[in-house]
């Protein structure tokens, strides 16, 4: 009785577990018959069931986009991109995506920060904690060299690499905790409503002098600051935002979506 009841249960563990893997493929199945509203919604069952993915956010980024959902998309593709920042197909789709987009804020990024910011874009941050692991190695190899090389050009190669090494390993240590934080950050956000106005204090613009600019679809912004608003009816919550360095307003939470 006890090996029939627990035959049972795998065989139901087995089955939820096909049913989950395929929603997936099911949402592939839909996405190919432009059936993009069901694409959607199963690769979004994908996402809840099976956790994470960056295929699954990337396929579910060109849904949103055939849907004309162009703030969706980019929060996908950006989703898809944290997970796997090498996927090169999810970053050229969001750069296409973002030349849709009706507001373009020019970065404004210092070019050294610029620089960095790609850096630490290029790889998962597992990926440059294996470099500064190895480039560590290096560096007790040449300090290795100093020590017990008979040789002055040795030794001083031994030296001066060191130091070099050195420094590498900091700046690479650096980047792997950067790309660790950014993976794990919510402070982006994206516009999902077609408009938003952002206001110069936390509440709907009464007055030419509280509005700022008005913003559409697809922007992205960064969140400095957040502010609960019980008495407004539409957004009981407001959100401080950068869209870059010269830009910064309040918006309603509700309007974006965090990355």
């Amino acid at each position: 009785m006890i090996k029939k009841i627990l035959t049972l249960l795998l065989i139901s563990v087995a089955t939820l577990e096909v049913s989950a893997s395929s929603f997936a493929q099911q949402a592939d199945s839909a996405y190919n018959k432009e059936n993009y509203r069901e694409a959607i919604s199963l690769y979004l069952e994908s996402l809840a069931r099976d956790g994470q993915s960056a295929t699954v956010y990337y396929n579910l980024g060109n849904a949103y986009f055939r849907n004309d959902n162009l703030g969706k998309a980019v929060i996908s593709y950006e989703r898809a991109l944290r997970i796997n920042p090498t996927d090169a197909d999810a970053r050229q789709n969001l750069d296409f995506v973002r030349s849709r987009i009706q507001d373009r804020p020019e970065d404004d990024t210092a070019f050294f920060a610029k620089m960095h910011r790609s850096v630490v874009a290029a790889a998962k941050a597992d990926t440059w904690a294996w470099i500064a692991f190895g480039v560590f190695a290096l560096f007790i190899a040449a300090i290795a060299l100093y020590i017990f090389s008979r040789s002055i050009a040795m030794r001083k190669t031994g030296f001066f690499g060191g130091i070099v090494l050195l420094f590498i390993f900091a700046y690479v240590l650096y980047v792997a905790s950067d790309a660790l934080e950014a993976a794990s950050s919510h402070e982006s956000a994206v516009v999902i409503k077609p408009s938003t106005q952002l206001s110069s204090a936390p509440r709907a613009a009464g007055s030419a002098s509280d509005k700022v600019v008005t913003i559409h679809e697809g922007t992205k912004v960064e969140i400095v600051d957040s502010v609960a608003t019980p008495d407004d009816p539409v957004s009981p919550r407001w959100y401080n935002v950068k869209i870059n360095n010269g830009t910064k307003a309040w918006l309603r939470a509700s309007d974006v979506e965090r990355i």
